[in-house]
């Protein structure tokens, strides 16, 4: 460790992979309701069930993002991070903002929830994905706002790099973007434009940019390619992901009551999306390939490359299986928008955190080469059985949507919703065991971190 404020990276990194096993858990239990319906019933609903499970997503890629920042930033801005004790102040603000919500969404009623959280001040719960009280989405905002001050200021006092000035523009994105989450529209089609707004241009846009700036880093430390080499790479990608991923907030505004030419701009541009993924992929296994040192830790750049392949499978082939508007219009709201949903989340920003974390976690605990090779060997078991458990969890997810097609949207002899339910009622089976390979997986790397270095046993 090069920086002694580099230190504060690790309770950001422990507690994204707290959170990531309690998401993965709601996770499963979900897939148990699909099956069991009553199951748990009344006492935690598929409804908070499924808010709990997105918003620890959520909320474990900003650790995930704000741990992997304060690790690279003093590296690449050569001085200490401007305050140590600001991000130590803004994580366990940012934790009990998040426990306290959690716990509001499991023992108290929504609808009291909304009453207790001041909602009608400012109305703003209730969506997908940002269903958080008021006072959780201030404290958000203070939390981001802090992160970007203490990044932006170690930067601005120190070295500037392309990584640095890509990662900002980033955070900034997010931030930005954050802030549609305040303004909920009376009419529901401006609602949904403003949501978007939110949800896509992170998801599709900011947090892409945060992903190539971490995988650039992290390519720079174990292949020792120059960084002007990976600076040209990450210009291209990032080129790319601006123009495809802005535009391509039009593939959500199908069949809405929106104007009829979003059907080709989201259309054409969401189809050019698959690129930048395409490039990372080329990215890192150039980058991988020209390495001109043989760094000790394989294990980091076993996820990085893995990041690059699973990020262009689930944003980019999945995502394209449906984002063209005359497909759209059947696959919508299917199974096989959450297959797409759950590859190119884990793909592009899990496995972009797994990958920070199997770079920076060995340094922050003393071990400057990595972890020993019997830790390296048990992580890279639990690499494949989570990456095994997300395909395959993906494709009983596409094989279940493509049913729900067929039963209820082409053809002549539709079914009803539940009908169709049950007639797939044996693929979310399927869909249950490999989620449960997943959760063997995380536990399994969350093992390699209590292997003893040879010199410690």
């Amino acid at each position: 460790m090069k920086y002694t404020s580099q230190a504060v990276a690790k309770p950001y990194f422990i507690f994204a992979l707290i959170l990531l096993a309690g998401e993965i858990l709601f996770g499963i239990l979900m897939g148990v309701q699909y099956i069991w319906g009553d199951f748990l019933f009344p006492l935690v609903p598929f409804n908070v069930l499924r808010m709990v499970h997105t918003n620890l997503l959520i909320v474990l890629l900003l650790f995930g993002f704000m741990g992997a920042t304060y690790y690279l930033i003093p590296e690449e801005a050569e001085r200490e991070l401007w305050s140590p004790k600001l991000a130590m102040i803004t994580f366990w603000v940012f934790v009990a903002a998040g426990v306290a919500t959690i716990l509001g969404y499991l023992f108290v009623p929504y609808a009291t929830l909304t009453e207790l959280t001041f909602n009608e001040l400012l109305p703003t719960m209730g969506r997908e994905f940002l269903e958080q009280p008021l006072p959780t989405k201030l404290g958000i905002v203070l939390v981001v706002v802090s992160y970007i001050v203490n990044v932006g200021m170690t930067v601005i006092k120190g070295r500037k790099t392309v990584i640095t000035t890509v990662l900002l523009t980033g955070l900034l994105g997010l931030a930005v973007f954050f802030l549609f989450s305040f303004y909920v529209p009376d009419n529901l089609i401006a609602d949904k434009f403003f949501w978007w707004f939110t949800v896509h241009l992170w998801v599709e846009a900011t947090w892409e940019l945060i992903l190539g700036a971490i995988l650039a880093f992290v390519l720079i430390k174990v292949t020792g390619v120059d960084r002007e080499h990976i600076d040209k790479w990450l210009y291209l990608i990032i080129a790319m992901t601006m123009v495809s991923g802005i535009l391509g907030t039009g593939h959500h505004f199908f069949y809405m009551g929106a104007p009829e030419y979003w059907l080709w701009i989201g259309s054409i541009s969401s189809a050019v999306e698959p690129l930048p993924f395409f490039l990372m992929i080329l990215f890192a296994f150039t980058m991988a390939r020209e390495r001109k040192i043989e760094h000790k830790n394989k294990i980091a750049l076993t996820w990085a490359k893995g990041t690059a392949v699973m990020g262009f499978l689930g944003a980019g082939v999945w995502g394209f299986f449906h984002t063209l508007a005359p497909v759209n219009m059947y696959t919508h709201g299917t199974q096989l928008t959450a297959a797409h949903g759950h590859l190119s989340f884990y793909g592009a920003y899990v496995m972009i955190i797994f990958t920070m974390i199997a770079y920076a976690m060995p340094i922050l605990r003393g071990r400057p080469y990595g972890n020993c090779e019997k830790a390296q060997q048990l992580e890279l078991k639990a690499f494949w059985m989570l990456n095994i458990g997300m395909v395959g969890l993906t494709l009983a997810l596409s094989a279940a949507g493509l049913v729900q097609i067929f039963d209820q949207r082409v053809g002549t002899d539709l079914i009803g919703f539940m009908e169709s339910q049950e007639s797939i009622n044996g693929i979310y089976m399927i869909r249950l065991g490999f989620g449960l390979l997943v959760l063997t997986g995380l536990f399994t790397y969350f093992s390699s971190f209590f292997v003893k270095e040879p010199q410690e046993a």
